[in-house]
């Protein structure tokens, strides 16, 4: 029982985000380029603080509504403050630099859970 005038208080967990990227590259960018960028990015996510899991591929469909996108990852941060703090860390933006000359199309989708 609450003392007069204590409210209750409900504490929600916060939500974690995921962060999925969809990846088109460049005609003549090789496997190994392709390879290089991927393991970048797995180096950054074990790097940078508040990724809890990180996953990527090249699309496998036999749908074929990937729109030519031709590789994926998909990271799930803590929360949205994570993700916001490693899309602005130092780290983050020079890997695109490398990265984005290698790239026709990238598309970046972002949902909490």
């Amino acid at each position: 029982m609450l003392e007069p005038g204590i409210k209750k208080t409900t504490v929600y967990p916060m939500s974690k985000v995921k962060h999925i990227i969809l990846l088109k590259f460049k005609d003549g960018t090789s496997e190994e380029q392709i390879t290089k960028l991927f393991d970048d990015l797995l180096d950054l996510t074990e790097t940078i603080p508040g990724v809890d899991d990180y996953v990527s591929g090249a699309n496998i469909s036999a749908e074929g509504l990937n729109q030519s996108l031709t590789h994926g990852a998909i990271m799930t941060f803590s929360d949205a403050a994570a993700r916001d703090a490693y899309l602005t860390n130092p780290e983050h933006e020079k890997f695109k630099a490398s990265a984005m000359p290698l790239l026709e199309t990238v598309t970046v989708f972002d949902f909490e859970v």
